[in-house]
């Protein structure tokens, strides 16, 4: 309808599409004013009771008169297509507001008081709009707030449209009376308010489920997580007042939205300038290996390692993860410069020289603000005081940063995994392979992690170091899934029946659930497990992420995936996988902005350059997608995995004797190496040959192929998703609908 004139509207540009409208903006020709335009989809505008409620929207929506309700002008019929004429608003909405960015406290309040005032508003007309929701909620660039969408609205003095539709709304974010079908007044507004509320500060719905049942079940019985295990520094009041907007039982909640109004503003002026309380903060450096062996680099690395994940126990305490701290490794950057990009107070750095048995070990702890050390140490020691020499350091750090420490805390802070040195080392070693990532550095770091089993059988860590390893094989396709991952179930099983405290365990745990046994349940278990045993691990929040995505999640996963890039600024994997979600969510050209910043810290992550060109395809930007993904393929040569994204590729922008010789290759390879039947699926898929495709995924779903949990929500086979066989296919992995 771009272009066309309707009536005296000049159409301009569509806005959006939902279950009860598609909006555009349009030129009122009459008054020379822009206005927003609904009108009823066509395949629903011959339905009767569809076009009474659409009347009904307009005839709710037109009896208000206020700044925070989006205006109805006038509704209108042309060529037998009704329409309503509204205020064209400026802006976003809230749903779009928060997967961008996380909102202060202040911005939500300020949110949360303006959807108040219009509710107000339509409370004191005695009309219930019924559908507060995030999407419901336009937010214009000066920070004005609309309510939008009196589609389900309830008049004083309406019939009811009729019993079926009488829960008609958006189930998550219902009252618990208005799910269950009953009669509904002004409080059911105020539930929802509160459900928008909870999402606006934890960037997460307080009720979910796979269905619609078990969502109903949760809003009923329910109570949500408090606040504060999302976020951190929320006020008592705050905590009470979505407490009460939230109760189950409507005499319990605010009986009118004035009251909450008056609670909010209350609130609102103890935050009006937040002084942030900054957590204490610290990015321990790799020390600096002053030995003449110069492969005694991965024992400098563990040593700050060590120190790294025994700092993040301590809660109140903000550590920069491993990956983002050793990005500085030789490299000369004044101590303040590396301050300002991880966004810390203090910096570690330290140096070891190791001679036979003898250590000499230096520590400093370094102001940033002004580069004065506050802490330095020089240890000349045995190997065997090794373990002291840490804790030592550990404990030096936690008080001169003035964080206070509580005595399980301290018991965390100082735990030991073995008192064998030489497992120790060995451990040390398998962990320095690990982070290489590539095929032939995994195989040696299973084989270190198994010599200090070896010489300790009771080394948990470095069990999950196996599983670690084997997850990342794969993943890959370095192993068929079917070899990979039953090995890492069974370290996995070994380190937590040694040690059932380790939140590396649960997270490699919830990896194998997500990516091999496609078990949400089992796998969320043991993310939540993970992350309460260890909150700072930024890890588990990366694989929670991806898990989260999987299952549709969208909103979810990005705010997980954004924690871990909070905690490990740096990382390029955990920056690269944000922005795969972003593609998944179809916001190609956040993606795009994501990954162009990952490729700024690293150009050469192969990993970056295959998300980059799918999210290039998504913009139907072939050129740079193909190239984009050939370069990920000089960067992995000789992987399946790359030549089958390429083919993909190929097939997809008509190119078909490339992808065909992408096939062939594949072939070829396969009597050489494992090769995942995924990979010629996407081809298939470029290529427009569904029964192929089809084929090749039920192939893989055989073999547990690991990329298959993307199917749910990744626009790889969005032209696959209208066939009958792919919602089989989901249903049969546990992913349907």
């Amino acid at each position: 309808m771009i272009g066309q004139t309707i009536s005296h509207y000049k159409i301009i540009d569509k806005l959006g599409e939902g279950g009860m409208g598609v909006v555009y903006k349009a030129e009122d020709t009459k008054l020379k004013r822009n206005v927003a335009l609904k009108f009823l989809p066509p395949h629903i505008s011959v339905d009767d009771e569809v076009k009474q409620r659409f009347i009904h929207e307009a005839q709710a929506a037109s009896a208000l008169n206020h700044t925070n309700i989006c205006s109805i002008h006038t509704i209108e019929e042309f060529d037998q297509q009704q329409f309503i004429d509204m205020e064209f608003v400026e802006g976003k909405t809230l749903g779009m507001l928060l997967k961008e960015k996380e909102l202060s406290l202040k911005e939500v309040v300020d949110i949360a008081l303006q959807i108040a005032e219009g509710l107000n508003a339509a409370h004191k007309k005695e009309i219930v709009h019924r559908d507060i929701k995030p999407d419901n909620i336009m937010v214009t660039d000066e920070r004005l707030v609309k309510i939008m969408d009196f589609g389900l609205a309830k008049l004083k003095g309406s019939s009811k449209l009729t019993k079926t539709h009488s829960t008609l709304g958006t189930l998550s974010y219902m009252s618990p009376e208005q799910a269950r079908g009953e009669e509904v007044d002004q409080r059911s507004d105020i539930f929802s308010l509160g459900v928008v509320l909870y999402e606006m500060i934890t960037g997460r719905r307080p009720f979910k489920g796979e269905h619609e049942a078990a969502i109903i079940y949760s809003l009923v019985n329910e109570t949500p997580e408090p606040l504060a295990r999302y976020k951190s520094n929320i006020p008592d009041e705050l905590q009470r007042i979505v407490d009460k907007a939230l109760e189950k039982n409507q005499e319990m909640r605010y009986q009118q939205i004035d009251e909450l109004q008056v609670d909010l503003k209350k609130l609102s002026t103890g935050i009006e300038s937040p002084i942030r309380r900054q957590l204490p903060s610290i990015a321990v450096l790799p020390f600096t290996n002053l030995s003449a062996d110069k492969e005694q680099e991965y024992f400098c690395d563990g040593m700050a390692e060590e120190i790294i994940n025994a700092l993040t126990q301590v809660e109140g305490l903000r550590v920069v993860a491993r990956t983002s701290a050793f990005s500085f490794r030789g490299k000369e950057i004044d101590i303040r410069e590396i301050g300002e990009k991880l966004n810390v107070e203090t910096v570690m750095e330290g140096s070891v020289r190791k001679s036979g048995n003898r250590l000499r070990i230096t520590a400093q702890l370094i102001n940033v603000a002004d580069g004065y050390h506050l802490w330095s140490e020089r240890y000349d020691r045995e190997m065997q005081d090794i373990f002291a020499i840490q804790d030592e350091i550990s404990l030096t750090i936690v008080d001169k940063l003035k964080v206070k420490l509580l005595k399980e805390e301290k018991a965390k802070l100082v735990k030991r995994y073995t008192d064998d040195l030489e497992a120790y080392a060995l451990y040390l070693k398998g962990r320095y392979f690990w982070y290489r990532r590539y095929e032939g550095g995994l195989q040696k770091g299973i084989e270190c992690f198994q010599q200090a089993i070896d010489e300790d059988p009771l080394y948990a860590l470095a069990y999950v170091g196996i599983a670690d390893c084997y997850n990342q094989f794969g993943l890959w396709g370095f192993l068929p899934p079917n070899e990979a991952y039953p090995k890492a179930k069974a370290a996995c099983a070994k380190a937590l029946e040694i040690d059932d405290t380790l939140a590396e365990a649960y997270a490699s745990l919830g990896w194998i659930k997500t990516f091999y046994d496609w078990d949400k349940a089992a796998a969320e278990k043991a993310f939540k497990r993970a992350i309460d045993l260890n909150p700072n691990y930024a890890t588990v929040h990366y694989y929670y992420g991806l898990f989260l995505g999987g299952i549709g999640c969208c909103i979810e996963a990005i705010t997980e995936l954004k924690k871990s890039v909070e905690l490990d600024p740096l990382c390029l994997v955990h920056n690269a996988v944000l922005g795969f979600e972003f593609y998944c969510e179809r916001q190609f050209d956040e993606s795009i902005e994501q990954l162009h910043k990952t490729l700024e810290m690293d150009p050469n992550f192969a990993v970056t350059c295959l998300f980059l060109g799918l999210s290039y395809m998504g913009k139907d930007r072939w050129e740079e997608a193909i190239a984009s993904l050939k370069k990920f393929a000089s960067l992995w040569q000789g992987s399946p995995f790359t030549i089958g994204f390429l083919g993909f590729a190929y097939g997809m922008s008509g190119q078909k004797d490339e992808a065909m010789s992408m096939l062939d290759q594949l072939t070829k390879l396969s009597q050489q190496r494992y090769v995942s039947s995924f990979y010629k699926a996407l081809i298939y898929v470029g290529l427009g040959n569904k029964d192929q495709a089809f084929e090749y995924l039920d192939r893989a779903y055989d073999e547990r192929e690991s990329w298959m949990v993307s199917l749910k929500i990744a626009p790889l086979m969005d032209t696959l998703r209208s066939d009958p066989r792919y919602e089989a296919l989901l249903r049969k992995m546990g992913l349907g609908k």
